[in-house]
């Protein structure tokens, strides 16, 4: 018998965005093959009437619904479409234990239950689905399109691989056998101090206080996570972050094996000067390259934004939802 564990979900408005009022909003859970209940937010258009085309919505990596993945959903409910925002396995208000892990099998199961609920719902059309996937949750959302044969459609926005990254570290600058085994010996090590201990250690969120030699991209984080603008008492990233241990399984599952296979539209957008560009540029070379299904791929650079304008849009309006749109009306005809 399949059962979904019992969630206790926040009715208040929590978000870190405006509500609208051209939208219905309300709490929903589903159950993943491994048993795990995820809580999600759903939107849908008011004036909406009969099957609508819908979108699984999921992001950043360590965030929670309550920020950049309910924005986009909201709006994107906006504008015609039933959509749902959910929290990951392990995180926010979604069930599974322990809390704070990712797995590059369970989070791209995660994507795969939201179209399965949607394609259950009464109110979807389950010819018309489609799924976006902002910074980590990019490459997980390209990952599932190239599994998912039901997902006609895909958003990658500032999108992360977080198996590259793990793997051989930001800008490929540990990308050797010795970094990496070095990384794996530290992650072994922790595993049994964890044990001993009783308990999961935590990796620590965005850095906190800003050291005045932070990166850019460390000071872009922190002016989305740790200040009014984005921070949620649920999200790992504005708090303690993942388990030490939490994303090592990353290091060698590559999750974008697949991308020159996938058939249905995808569409990657990323900030001009985001630190994090390369890897959606890498990614449509990789999607296209000597790929029969490329001629529905599209890249897409904001000119002037940066890696959290795409969270938000920033203080430019960088999200570009009218071609998101677009996009989705093109392919879930």
């Amino acid at each position: 018998m399949i059962k979904k564990e019992e969630l206790r979900l926040s009715l208040e408005w929590d978000k870190t965005f405006p509500r609208s009022e051209k939208v219905e909003h309300g709490k929903v859970t589903f159950m993943n093959r491994y048993g795990i209940t995820l809580a999600a937010d759903m939107y849908r258009p008011k004036s909406a009437e009969g099957r609508l085309p819908a979108i699984a919505v999921c992001g950043p990596f360590g965030a929670v619904k309550e920020q950049c993945s309910g924005l986009y959903a909201q709006t994107m409910a906006e504008h015609g479409f039933l959509t749902v925002a959910f929290d990951p396995s392990f995180t926010g208000e979604s069930g599974g234990n322990v809390r704070n892990m990712a797995s590059p099998d369970i989070n791209t199961e995660d994507l795969m239950a939201a179209v399965d609920f949607l394609c259950l719902d009464e109110r979807v059309d389950p010819e018309r689905i489609g799924i976006i996937g902002i910074c980590g949750w990019g490459g997980l959302a390209i990952n599932a399109a190239a599994l998912d044969t039901r997902v006609k459609a895909t958003v990658a926005s500032t999108m992360y691989d977080m198996t590259r990254v793990n793997a051989k570290g930001y800008f490929d600058s540990a990308d050797s056998e010795e970094a990496r085994y070095r990384a794996k010996a530290a992650m072994c090590a922790q595993r049994l101090e964890d044990l001993k201990n009783g308990e999961y250690k935590l990796g620590g969120g965005v850095v906190d206080p800003l050291p005045d030699d932070a990166p850019f991209f460390v000071k872009d984080y922190y002016d989305y996570y740790k200040t009014e603008r984005g921070y949620h008492p649920r999200s790992l990233n504005s708090n303690g972050g993942w388990n030490v241990i939490g994303c090592e399984s990353f290091i060698n599952q590559p999750i974008l094996r697949y991308s020159s296979e996938i058939r249905s539209a995808v569409l990657l957008i990323h900030g001009e000067n985001a630190h994090s560009c390369y890897f959606s540029r890498d990614a449509y070379a990789d999607m296209t390259k000597d790929s029969k299904y490329s001629n529905n791929k599209e890249l897409m650079i904001i000119p002037g934004a940066v890696h959290t304008d795409l969270y938000d849009g920033g203080n430019k309006d960088a999200i570009p939802f009218d071609r998101i749109e677009s996009f989705f009306e093109q392919y879930l005809k």
